[in-house]
């Protein structure tokens, strides 16, 4: 009479590989996913924040120190999501003119993440997925001229 070899716990190890095999992949991919949506909701924010900060400079201000004052708020509102802004992922462009009665302030933010876990030492350029946000803000029909105009 031949005994049967007695498999009792073996489907604990093969779930547990499973499991591994599995969730492993799983928690990466959920990693750079809240990465993108972090910097997507921080572009967001920012590009809002800096056409409004550009669009109310108190009076006699400048254009530079409106784009100044529109820098600083995009930039906190990306620190406020833990990311730095540098001057070149931030562009503002007025049309016709910038604060001109009637005219539209529109700024634009790219940025990109890079994707966790992956190391410098791997040599090239380190994976990233490029993120950009726009936001158009009206100046205002009704409002006085500033500026050198």
């Amino acid at each position: 009479m031949k005994r049967r070899r007695d498999e009792r716990g073996s489907a604990v190890v093969e779930f547990s590989w499973l499991a591994l095999l599995l969730m492993v992949p799983l928690i990466y991919v959920l990693l750079g996913v809240f990465d993108v949506q972090r910097a997507s909701y921080g572009a967001t924010a920012a590009t809002r924040a800096a056409g409004r900060a550009f669009v109310i400079v108190p009076d006699g201000s400048t254009e530079e120190e409106a784009r100044g004052r529109a820098f600083e708020a995009a930039k906190l509102a990306m620190k406020d999501q833990g990311m730095e802004l540098s001057p070149g992922q931030l562009s503002i462009s007025c049309s016709p003119a910038c604060l001109q009665p009637g005219s539209t302030v529109t700024v634009t933010l790219e940025t990109s993440v890079r994707l966790p876990l992956i190391p410098d030492a791997l040599g090239g350029e380190p994976p990233a997925i490029r993120v950009s946000s726009a936001h158009t803000e009206p100046y205002g029909d009704y409002r006085e001229a500033k500026g050198d105009g």
